[in-house]
């Protein structure tokens, strides 16, 4: 049997970068990713696809040239800038190996943490995830994200508080993954919800060397609005709150009017009064109104049908 030939019959693990905007990075990450299966994973094969996210910046030329001198890699381009979450669908669906892990092309997740999650993996975990304990980042920045996950974690406990990204996935879990049809996924909560076994690594996230960050507050929040009208039944849950809270005080309220009225002594006559109490409860219908809005807008997407994404060239 012939090395190649050798080499073909090793079980596969496909690692998914997803790619936007990562130009200068690209190489070493897929140096170390390779080194790896050269090394402590020399007992299985790498499926390593990079998926380009509509990069403007010469990504894509790069990514060129690494799958022209490694047959393992395998280049998915986009027609545009359809998000992480949409880059990380495609290459999800184009795995073919029996774990599926999960890293960003930024060189912040340590690829030296990947052969103790295959270690996990064939101990049986499932799922198998990287969170983060602290990170390189504007304090704001950590500051929000803290927050924000500590909301999702209502929605999902399971979410570490740090959150995560970094991931490793049996075949069974990422065929189930994929099967999910919808638009706006909450990656996170599509994953932990089925309940399969899980173990969890601690990590700090690197700062980032080459480049800027893509990610910014604007998908940042886009993030949170998905994660919360997606896992989460808390948005209608605080309105229902609202209402009837609002209602009760104006019961309350109406009953002290009754009251003084009885006793002779006219509430105070006056526009300020009624304009705040008109204000407020104006701007909570508005309030209201607007996550109504959120989840008929998400039922339209659903109702459209269209795909998460659309795939100009594969290069294998």
């Amino acid at each position: 049997m012939t090395k190649d030939a050798a080499k073909s019959d090793l079980p596969i693990i496909s690692v998914v970068v997803a790619v936007y905007q990562n130009k200068g990075s690209l190489t070493q990450t897929h140096a170390e990713i390779s080194a790896l299966f050269a090394g402590p994973l020399a007992d299985y094969q790498p499926e390593i696809i990079f998926v380009d996210d509509g990069s403007t910046d010469g990504s894509l030329d790069e990514l060129r040239q690494i799958r022209d001198g490694d047959p393992a890699v395998k280049v998915i381009t986009f027609t545009r800038n359809f998000g992480q979450m949409a880059a990380m669908l495609a290459g999800f669906n184009a795995t073919t190996g029996q774990a599926v892990i999960n890293i960003s092309a930024d060189l912040q997740d340590p690829v030296d943490l990947i052969p103790e999650m295959v270690t996990r993996w064939r101990a049986g975990s499932e799922i198998v995830i990287c969170y983060r304990t602290n990170r390189a980042d504007p304090w704001a920045s950590k500051v929000l994200s803290r927050a924000a996950y500590r909301m999702m974690r209502t929605a999902v406990p399971q979410i570490p508080k740090g959150g995560f990204d970094y991931v490793l996935m049996d075949r069974v879990v990422m065929d189930q993954f994929n099967s999910m049809d919808r638009r706006h996924r909450f990656f996170q909560g599509d994953l932990l919800w089925p309940g399969y076994s899980t173990s969890f690594i601690p990590y700090e996230r690197r700062q980032r060397t080459v480049g800027r960050s893509q990610y910014n507050f604007t998908k940042k929040l886009r993030n949170f609005m998905d994660a919360m009208l997606d896992a989460s039944f808390l948005p209608i849950r605080m309105i229902t709150l609202i209402g009837a809270t609002t209602f009760l005080l104006g019961i309350l309220y109406s009953i002290s009017i009754v009251i003084a009225w009885a006793a002779g002594n006219a509430p105070f006559e006056g526009w300020a009064p009624l304009m705040i109490a008109i204000l407020m409860i104006g701007g909570l219908i508005m309030l209201m109104l607007g996550v109504i809005g959120e989840y008929i807008w998400r039922i339209n997407e659903e109702v459209r049908k269209r795909p998460n994404y659309v795939i100009r060239d594969v290069l294998k």
